[in-house]
């Protein structure tokens, strides 16, 4: 890519887009573009056309979607299936539309089979039965990976899908009803820590930061305020049942048997760059039919959620009880990527999970501090 190309970041308040942005500017390119979904609502086709039609942007990174956690999918599973349907469809057709010379569509490991063969190979796609914890999901950005094989196949287009594990970093989503696993760990302790020194009056700031607390953890909380020997303010009120089942800990689901792999968001950003920066040759080899458009993106360790809880807990110094509720899913057993294409093209990941998280405690606390002086 040129330092002056034209480059289209399509979620880039998120997660991974804010990542893609940042990284991208300190890279020196000088012509992002960008729109908030004020400003472009990527579910209307008409909408997406005119913005293509007026920026012609050269590169796109896809990286709008509406994603969560197992709580977030089984409860909206229509709005997982439809919405990220109609986003893709209308980037990556508009992007063949108005010439795009390449596209970069971020999809998730969610998509590989649940009991394939680990690593997850991008061969597995398509080879076995789903999770049906995030089944919709993972429906939909299977759908767009092969909707980018089927422009390249038919149009000759240059479009690549990558897969990355699971992420997590700066900008991600606290919002313990629809949370990936990392933030909901790093914010159920942090709250559990202030609830163990009765500090209710930082609970609530946060809450109001970062989303309501749902009923049940907020019953735990009272809990562990109590057993720590403080009174929760009398204004702080949950329902007689909630406050029956309420635990003196931090309740995570499952087991914490299951194993898995996390990728902090600015590696992943460095990897798109890499590969949207590829040679004309070593891009193509990755995009021409027949060959499936698919890289893997990941670190290539994983551990238990056990070992990862724990490590979250050490970060965030909560030193209380961590009780695992068995009656929840636990989802996929075991999810660790194949990176050996990636690796072989001349990428690894350079940012370790404790590192990363220290850096992504630090902004979630400053975030609240700075709320809080404000």
């Amino acid at each position: 890519m040129d330092k002056k190309a034209t480059i289209y970041i399509a979620g880039h308040k998120g997660l991974v887009g804010s990542a893609l942005y940042r990284n991208l500017e300190s890279h020196g390119y000088l012509n992002i573009v960008v729109r908030t979904h004020a400003e472009l609502n990527l579910e209307e086709p008409e909408a997406v056309n005119s913005f293509f039609e007026t920026e012609k942007p050269q590169f796109v990174f896809l990286a709008a979607a509406k994603v969560g956690g197992i709580r977030a999918n089984a409860t909206y599973p229509k709005d997982f299936l439809l919405t990220n349907l109609k986003i893709q469809n209308n980037v990556i057709e508009a992007s063949y539309k108005y010439g795009v010379r390449r596209l970069l569509f971020l999809g998730s490991s969610c998509i590989y089979p649940k009991l394939a063969p680990q690593p997850l190979k991008e061969k597995y796609l398509l080879t076995g039965l789903l999770e049906p914890s995030n089944e919709p999901y993972a429906i939909a950005k299977i759908a767009g990976v092969k909707l980018c094989e089927a422009f390249n196949r038919q149009h000759g287009t240059c479009f690549l899908s990558v897969m990355p594990t699971n992420l997590y970093g700066p900008n991600d989503n606290y919002d313990l009803k629809n949370s990936h696993v990392l933030p909901a760990l790093i914010r159920k302790f942090h709250l559990a820590k202030l609830a163990s020194k009765g500090d209710w009056e930082m609970i609530l700031r946060e809450q109001a930061l970062y989303g309501v607390i749902p009923e049940e953890q907020l019953a735990d909380l009272i809990a562990i305020t109590t057993a720590s020997g403080f009174k929760p303010p009398a204004d702080i009120r949950c329902n007689s049942q909630s406050l029956q089942k309420a635990v003196p800990g931090v309740r995570l689901w499952g087991t914490g048997t299951p194993y898995r792999e996390f990728l902090h968001a600015d590696d992943l950003a460095q990897a798109c760059i890499f590969l949207m920066n590829l040679e004309d040759a070593e891009f193509d080899e990755l995009v021409v039919p027949p060959r499936l458009p698919l890289v893997n993106i990941g670190c290539g360790n994983d551990q238990t959620l056990k070992a990862t809880a724990e490590i979250v807990a050490n970060i965030v110094d909560y030193k209380g009880e961590i009780i695992w509720d068995q009656t929840r899913p636990d989802g996929t057993p075991r999810k660790i990527l194949d990176v050996s294409i990636i690796n072989a093209l001349g990428w690894q990941a350079k940012i370790s999970l404790k590192t990363g998280l220290r850096r992504t405690y630090n902004q979630y606390c400053a975030k609240i501090n700075q709320n809080t002086s404000k």
